[in-house]
């Protein structure tokens, strides 16, 4: 299940067995703008409410969800639905390349990645210098995502806006759209160049319908 809906439309939170992280640090960043102890307190609080189950093996704490827990996820998933489909146009202080970022790491499909070890690297042309540089790694059908040069030859590179990738992400536009309104480009191999969007797909909310 997903905690948090937000108006960019990214639900993020406790493993599910889809793609929702199990642990203290991976839920950390996914949640960057929460301070550490405010998100021990949160799952302190699902857990006594019966939400969240934590374990710890070999020393290390995960959190899943429990049956009461799993039965909220359609409705936070509605949540994340209304506020793609009513929400509107995002604000700045929606766009974030962390959460971004650690959200399409979350869903890419990995199937449909080479198998041999393929880093897509981003810079973004609207964000700050600390921020603009990010790279995908997907060696062994596991994926990481850095914010530093993880020293791995690129097989792609993309030169996109954040708000641009954010929008594609949510279903606002398409790769196609802004491909063909230069606001995006990527740098590789043809071939590759025709993957780089299969390989990175789509939120799970960017089929939601839009209003006329």
């Amino acid at each position: 299940m997903y905690w948090c809906a937000g108006r960019s439309g990214r639900l993020l939170g406790v493993g599910s067995g889809e793609g929702g992280s199990t642990h203290f640090n991976e839920l950390r960043r996914g949640n960057p703008k929460m301070s550490p102890a405010l998100l021990s307190k949160r799952l302190r609080s699902l857990e006594r409410a019966g939400v969240v189950r934590r374990t710890v093996d070999h020393g290390r704490a995960a959190y899943t969800l429990t049956e009461c827990g799993m039965e909220l996820r359609p409705v936070v998933e509605g949540l994340g639905a209304w506020g793609v489909r009513w929400i509107g146009e995002l604000g700045e202080a929606d766009l974030d390349p962390h959460l971004l970022m650690w959200d399409i790491k979350r869903t890419v499909p990995l199937d449909a990645w080479p198998r041999a070890r393929t880093v897509v690297a981003f810079r973004f042309a609207d964000v700050s210098p600390q921020v603009a540089r990010w790279w995908l790694c997907v060696a062994d059908g596991a994926i990481d995502v850095c914010d530093f040069d993880p020293g791995f030859e690129v097989t792609a590179q993309v030169d996109i806006g954040l708000r641009t990738l954010t929008e594609i992400w949510r279903g606002d536009t398409s790769w196609l759209q802004a491909l063909r309104a230069d606001r995006v480009t990527v740098t590789g191999p043809a071939q590759v160049r025709t993957a780089v969007p299969t390989w990175l797909g789509q939120s799970a909310l960017a089929a939601v319908a839009r209003p006329a």
